[in-house]
């Protein structure tokens, strides 16, 4: 009788243990099994988001004109590429070595032209930030300075934000030349691409 009660008792503790185990394992689940809440995090990570705006590609018609008493003489034209959100440059130039004044030393000196631009979409809107900085030697002047060996360069920077219109030209910015009666004036038009 001591035997089948010892062993009651055995039984007793060798069920109940699997019992607590089984609990265990439902609360804690190992690593073979899946827990339904993971895959849905998981795939809400993967998908792209429905309400983001498609990349939308610009063409930059940059325009600088030369005006004396309001009549166009000169026109410099350039375009460029760029997404809304992201900036470009464009850049043409010479290096011009001036003498630094110690024997054959000399240092460059870039002249040319060199315009920057961000596009922004904000809202419906386009907002164009460009900076624009134009040089040139002056060789009017240097004739007349021809002892001179330092060359006199001629420049004109306009920074400006404005917002665009596509397929309408905007006025960045106009100034005139102190050392002539013209006026130059940046230009820029937008075309979307798609």
């Amino acid at each position: 009788m001591r035997k089948t009660l010892a062993l009651g008792f055995l039984l007793a503790l060798i069920l109940g243990g699997r019992t607590t185990l089984a609990v265990a394992q439902d609360e804690n689940p190992t690593s073979d099994q899946t827990n339904p809440s993971k895959p849905a995090i998981q795939e809400s990570k993967s998908k792209p988001d429905q309400h983001e705006k498609p990349v939308q590609p610009y063409r930059l018609d940059f325009t600088l004109n030369e005006l004396e008493a309001g009549k166009k003489i000169n026109t410099r034209h350039c375009s460029m590429n760029l997404t809304a959100g992201s900036t470009n440059e464009i850049k043409i130039g010479t290096r011009v070595p001036v003498s630094t004044g110690a024997g054959s030393q000399f240092q460059y000196m870039d002249v040319g032209t060199n315009i920057w631009a961000n596009l922004r979409e904000v809202g419906n809107d386009l907002q164009l930030d460009v900076r624009s900085d134009v040089s040139n030697l002056d060789m009017s002047s240097a004739r007349d300075h021809s002892n001179s060996s330092a060359p006199i360069v001629r420049q004109i920077q306009i920074n400006g934000k404005t917002l665009l219109v596509t397929g309408k030209a905007i006025t960045v910015g106009t100034i005139d030349d102190p050392n002539s009666n013209h006026d130059f004036q940046l230009e820029v038009a937008a075309t979307k691409l798609r």
